[in-house]
């Protein structure tokens, strides 16, 4: 029997951090109401037509009671705008929200194929890497680092590679991410905290 709750239902209750992403206007028209586009013109209008096709999709799939139905048009939206990231953040809260994390991974491999510098995506992966039982950290690993190599700032990748190290029994690079973790507690208490903690955990060197 086919599942009818709404995905944009679903959506809502996981989280409420989907990207507002603004749409693109339409071309503007030359005076007398005729367009007139250069080759490269042409091209950007027709990134910007699919950009706002994209975002109807979106907008249609998230209202859906069907939800196969609601995913199949969110794949779409990716076809037709493969840069845009709202698709994908409804994917992935939707697969994650049923424990489907190899597709979780999929769907932010493709955004990261397309917006290689987009860091949340890394660490979407590394995430979805480590939710399996048991976790696999050695796939999850070259993303946190990604991550952590696109902003040296990111604690929530040094502390997740931290604790990959030291499950891993490398002591030494896992005393090294959990000290850079550690040392955010300005802008992230949270996150230093747990650093401190598994720090704790480990004893003296």
């Amino acid at each position: 029997m086919r599942e009818r709750s709404s995905l944009g239902v679903v959506l809502a209750m996981l989280s409420a951090i989907a990207l507002a992403t603004p749409g693109i206007g339409a071309a503007q028209a030359t005076p007398g109401g005729a367009t007139s586009r250069t080759p490269a013109d042409a091209a950007e209008y027709a990134a910007s037509s699919n950009t706002v096709k994209a975002h109807a999709l979106v907008d249609a799939a998230i209202n859906m009671t069907d939800s196969d139905r609601a995913v199949k048009i969110l794949w779409q939206a990716t076809e037709l705008d493969p840069t845009l990231e709202e698709a994908y953040v409804y994917l992935g809260l939707f697969y994650n929200s049923r424990s489907q994390f190899e597709k979780v991974v999929e769907v932010y491999q493709k955004l990261v194929k397309y917006q290689p510098k987009e860091i949340s995506a890394y660490l979407n992966i590394g995430e979805a890497y480590m939710s399996f039982s048991p976790p696999k950290y050695e796939a999850a690993l070259p993303y946190y680092r990604k991550a952590l190599e696109l902003d040296n700032t990111s604690s929530f990748a040094a502390l997740r590679m931290g604790e990959i190290f030291a499950q891993q029994g490398n002591r030494e690079e896992a005393v090294r991410y959990l000290r850079l973790a550690s040392g955010d507690r300005s802008k992230n208490p949270t996150i230093a905290t747990e650093a401190d903690r598994m720090l704790r955990q480990m004893g003296p060197s």
